[in-house]
């Protein structure tokens, strides 16, 4: 793992919401901590209605976890762009979160129910 890196199974329930809809629920979660960081919530990709997320153009390159990949939300009161992102291989230490979705909480809601 990296060395300011820190993932571990989130406890209990966690749902995520954009504009007034429930994009996904999950008991198989994860959460990510980072030196520095809020901690951010991981969920499991299958656990996500992914028809609501069209994939964007937008990449981004974190030393320690790799390439990101972003996601644009559309909701009833419009798009959410880059709303979310994941890495789809990320490096070795924090391969956990291989197949996992985070999103920006400052657009959606994310709550442990």
């Amino acid at each position: 793992m990296a060395e300011n890196i820190e993932i571990r199974s989130a406890e209990g329930t966690w749902v995520v919401r954009a504009g007034g809809a429930v994009l996904g629920e999950s008991d198989k979660a994860l959460e990510l901590r980072e030196e520095g960081y809020d901690p951010v919530i991981y969920f499991p990709r299958e656990d996500i209605a992914m028809a609501f997320l069209d994939a964007s153009e937008t990449r981004t390159t974190c030393p320690h976890k790799g390439e990101a990949r972003y996601f644009t939300i559309q909701s009833k009161s419009g798009p959410l762009t880059d709303a979310a992102w994941c890495y789809e291989d990320p490096k070795d230490g924090v391969s956990r979160i291989a197949g996992h979705l985070a999103f920006y909480t400052d657009t959606v809601a994310v709550e442990q129910v």
